[in-house]
């Protein structure tokens, strides 16, 4: 329940209550809420006890912590009637990211031994700059598209 409360935060909680409470008051209102805290534990297994009883026999096996959608998903994710730990084992994405880094590179040290300087077969090369357009030459003029 308080996993994420550190040493130091605990401290100053402590503190925090004595301040306010006093040294007088602390261990009645530590009482209280022990009393309450555990009250209110009774009442929810109380319930959950009801629930189970009125869903019948065929929920025995009901966990309430299934209404989670993460536990949900992953209890079934993990169930082995599926099959799908044998197809999330089929894919090896090391494995895929290798191939397709290998395709890449062969594809690119393919095109520029094998293409001459003048043609590159109708593909554009992205690392050459483009040409600065001479000052006399206008860019087309479309009318329609004014």
């Amino acid at each position: 329940m308080f996993n994420d409360i550190g040493p130091l935060e605990l401290v100053t909680l402590i503190v925090l209550a004595v301040l306010v409470f006093g040294p007088d008051k602390l261990p009645k209102v530590i009482q209280d809420v022990t009393r309450t805290i555990r009250k209110i534990r009774e009442f929810s297994e109380s319930a959950k006890h009801d629930i189970r009883e009125e869903l019948g026999p065929e929920f025995k096996d009901f966990e309430f912590e299934d209404l989670n959608p993460k536990a949900f998903i992953r209890k079934q994710l993990d169930n082995e009637d599926l099959g799908l730990k044998e197809i999330r084992n089929g894919f090896d994405l090391k494995k895929e990211m290798a191939e397709v880094t290998d395709a890449v590179h062969s594809r690119d040290s393919g095109t520029s031994s094998s293409g001459s300087a003048g043609s590159s077969g109708g593909r554009i090369d992205m690392t050459k700059k483009p040409e600065t357009p001479d000052r006399d030459d206008r860019p087309p003029f479309d009318a329609d598209a004014t």
